[in-house]
């Protein structure tokens, strides 16, 4: 095919495209004589003409559709549609999507009418539909089933009108809708589409299934369907699921369900248990403040709070809150010895170090940036106030933590940006842009957006030369940086000052040994690897066991990790 010929034909597909949207144009603007068959083909032509991504064009045809249910389709949009989705699955592949199209445009028409839209016939249509798709005539999933009965408020009365109407003498006309729709419930159960079934029954208010329905669903661990189903049918089956959650620790789910049925006073041991478990769960991420607040003010809350405290090693934390509460009596009570065995944790005068020097003025900087740039390798670690709001926007890095393997030094990011901006930022580029000081870090991209966000208008946190990620090194699995420690140096670190609020100031000294931790622990797993980068000297002609063999792998793994950023 020549050149001429090639374009000629791709005009005339354009030209074709173009005369299928006008005429769909053409015919959406009008309704009052296209047949659904005619509208359906002129939809799918609309469809498979456009060029863009399928979830975006089925996003313009939803509006398309919606708009042109506007335009006088007969005898009625609602039947317009029923009538719609009857011949739909003629068009095979498209009978799927196009189907949740056209119920969804409706819906949406359905909710912002103010009168009624349609002819009495509407109800009769659906219910036929619907017993047409039961019975295998026409070809949809459940889920459409369950739109059809929703969208068109198909009710009992109806389905057993067209049941008399197919099979008049075939004796009370209730019973029969009743036990057709049960029968077609013990299929969907079958295929395991419970949350399909619960809501076939709760939309005929359909009662027969009793506990063995809620129990087979829990056993096949169909929580939302039993949950939909308890609160559908009332109390009795409501305390019933909240005994199986507890039986089954699942307490979060317990503690939901109690507290969006008001039955805190059926449960009170359950819902005691659920809090207890919320509690630990926040207790062990760190977030002490929440926990707090989550117990408002419930004294047995409270101490058991004190006890998490005691047994995380947070004595500031229990101080704090026997204060607060005016609490006796718990420094009586010993943590169990296995618990305090499990709970080793690195101390910083393990580490050797000198001294932790807090950082808030010019003369402290300069001397602290003078002492810096003597050093070869130093840890970087960042604290940040968390922001427990969900969806705003977080706050400011407090604090960065420099390290050396003797003394660890804590700038006031915020009071030094504020009091003294250019000083702060021709001190930090002289360590952070430095190509012969190798800076270690922990997950460290975070702590890069972090300062970056806070401190947009420092030139110092936009650029960092000779930089380890050591989390990059070692991908350790669990634990982070504290299952790292205790990985390399035989005991992890206590994290639980690590949502602690480090915008007061003073801060506390256990978050002052807290933050120096984070940091300084860096050049010591690096020290450790590098230290045990070779294999030992060989004795009588034979050499050491090989246990420093990871060692000497992850040491020559440092240089292709060591990076500038930002990157090119």
């Amino acid at each position: 095919m020549g050149l001429e010929e090639n374009a000629s034909e791709i005009h005339n597909k354009k030209d074709q495209d173009r005369q299928i949207w006008t005429i769909c144009l053409h015919s959406f603007s009008d309704l009052t004589s296209v047949s659904p068959v005619v509208f359906l083909y002129l939809l799918k032509e609309c469809y498979i003409s456009g060029t863009l991504k399928a979830m975006i064009k089925f996003r313009a045809l939803q509006q398309v559709v919606y708009l042109v249910l506007h335009n006088n389709p007969q005898p009625g949009p609602a039947t317009f549609v029923v009538q719609c989705l009857t011949v739909l699955p003629i068009f095979g592949a498209y009978c799927e999507g196009f189907s949740h199209l056209i119920i969804s445009s409706l819906r949406r028409l359905l909710k912002r009418a103010t009168t009624p839209l349609d002819s009495f016939e509407v109800n009769d249509l659906a219910a036929q539909l619907f017993l047409d798709i039961v019975v295998g005539h026409v070809n949809y999933d459940e889920r459409i089933v369950v739109k059809v009965l929703e969208v068109f408020d198909v009710k009992l009365t109806d389905i057993e009108k067209i049941m008399c109407q197919l099979k008049p003498n075939n004796g009370s006309s209730s019973d029969i809708a009743t036990e057709f729709i049960e029968q077609y419930t013990i299929k969907l159960v079958k295929s395991q589409s419970y949350m399909e079934a619960v809501t076939l029954l709760e939309h005929f208010n359909i009662r027969q299934c009793g506990q063995s329905f809620l129990l087979n669903m829990i056993d096949n661990k169909q929580f939302k369907a039993a949950e939909k189903w308890a609160t559908f049918m009332g109390k009795p089956m409501l305390s019933l699921l909240v005994h199986k959650y507890a039986d089954r620790n699942m307490l979060k789910s317990a503690y939901d369900t109690i507290k969006k049925n008001n039955l805190q006073q059926d449960f009170p041991d359950v819902y005691h248990r659920c809090k207890e478990s919320s509690l630990k769960m926040l207790a062990e991420k760190g977030c002490w403040d929440v926990a707090e607040a989550k117990t408002h003010n419930n004294r047995q809350l409270i101490e058991y709070l004190v006890y998490l405290a005691m047994e995380a090693g947070y004595m500031e934390k229990v101080d704090e809150l026997r204060e607060r509460y005016s609490l006796k009596g718990f420094y009586d009570i010993k943590v169990p010895e296995s618990t305090a065995q499990h709970n080793r944790y690195l101390r910083l005068d393990e580490l050797d170090v000198g001294d932790i020097i807090w950082v808030d003025e010019v003369d402290g900087l300069c001397y602290a940036i003078s002492h810096i740039e003597g050093c070869k390798v130093v840890g970087l670690d960042c604290e940040w106030k968390p922001n427990f709001v969900k969806g705003s926007k977080p706050n400011k890095v407090s604090i960065m933590q420099i390290a050396s393997d003797k003394m660890v030094f804590i700038l006031d990011l915020i009071k030094l940006s504020g009091d003294v901006p250019e000083v702060l930022n021709d001190c930090l580029t002289r360590i952070l842009h430095s190509p012969s000081i190798l800076k270690l870090g922990y997950n460290f991209q975070c702590d890069i957006k972090q300062l970056a966000a806070s401190y947009g208008e420092l030139n110092c946190f936009k650029h960092y030369e000779m930089l380890l990620d050591i989390q990059n090194v070692f991908k350790e699995p669990e634990g982070g940086l504290s299952g790292l420690a205790k990985k390399i140096l035989g005991a992890a670190l206590n994290k639980t000052r690590r949502n602690s609020n480090w915008e007061q100031r003073p801060l506390h000294r256990n978050q002052l040994e807290y933050a120096a931790l984070d940091a300084v622990v860096l050049i010591h797993i690096f020290s450790h690897v590098r230290c045990h980068s070779q294999p030992a000297a060989s004795t009588e002609g034979h050499s050491q066991p090989a246990a420093s063999t990871e060692g000497y792998v992850k040491y020559y793994e440092w240089k292709s990790h060591i990076a500038s950023f930002p990157h090119g």
